[in-house]
């Protein structure tokens, strides 16, 4: 098997990376209808494509302003102009729709569609700008995926697993999650400045029968996991690297530091 790689250096500005991960931060940015993680700005202003998910655009259009208390809340809205707005349209208000809509915002309505969510509804509008790149090879953060209502949390991680070839990183002011998937092994790279030390590990879709690591406190070895019984919650990284190999796809969570 391969080894994938993982790295949060997206959380880093690029002008002080203070990393020694080389992988790179092109990334697409997907905003749901959830409060905005503290450094949304910083994600916003270094993605290759900005997409709100149907609410996720009221949030743009009220929180970012506060975040530059000393501008016009209408140029900050001006400059952070999501790209497209995807949904079923059912949460976006008709001032913030109009006023991205005049700014040249493209406007997706997919309210016919009501089986798969809005997060489902941007990936695939992501993966479509690009057909020819392996999903692998795509990073798409999703800021305001966690938090608020629990079966929008599960309906978020169910499209980890829906697209699994895809790289997905869900994203809060308090952790983040993205999957392993079970065909590789995976090397992550800490960034001790600004993540950690608290993770876990969590089989999705089916029970390990054995799951390997290096660089935790408690690391597994050959350790069999499954909801009912043992799942490596709370645990903490030692050093820079951590690295997981298992038999079934698996939830990497690590808590991000306030600065």
């Amino acid at each position: 098997m391969e080894w994938m790689c993982h790295c949060s250096s997206f959380l880093l500005s690029p002008e002080n990376p203070n990393s020694a991960c080389s992988l790179s931060l092109n990334y697409a940015l997907v905003i749901l209808n959830q409060s905005l993680p503290r450094f949304a700005p910083l994600l916003w202003d270094h993605a290759h494509v900005r997409v709100c998910a149907d609410g996720g655009a009221n949030r743009v259009y009220d929180e970012m302003p506060l975040f530059f208390p000393h501008q016009q809340p209408s140029h900050v809205r001006s400059r952070y102009k999501p790209d497209a707005i995807k949904g079923d349209m059912d949460s976006i208000r008709t001032e913030v729709l109009d006023f991205y809509a005049k700014l040249g915002t493209k406007i997706i309505d997919e309210s016919h569609d009501q089986d798969t969510t809005d997060l489902h509804k941007c990936v695939t509008y992501m993966r479509d700008l690009t057909p020819k790149v392996d999903g692998s090879e795509q990073c798409i953060l999703v800021a305001g995926a966690l938090g608020g209502r629990f079966d929008h949390e599960i309906g978020n991680i169910n499209v980890l697993c829906r697209f699994s070839n895809t790289r997905i990183i869900l994203l809060s002011d308090d952790c983040l999650i993205h999957l392993l998937p079970k065909n590789r092994y995976h090397k992550i790279y800490i960034q001790s400045s600004v993540e950690g030390p608290h993770c876990g590990l969590i089989p999705i879709g089916m029970p390990s029968g054995s799951s390997t690591t290096t660089g935790l406190k408690w690391d597994l070895k050959d350790t069999a996991m499954r909801f009912g019984g043992l799942i490596s919650t709370s645990n903490v990284v030692k050093g820079e690297i951590v690295t997981v190999q298992s038999d079934s796809d698996l939830l990497w969570t690590i808590s991000i530091k306030k600065l």
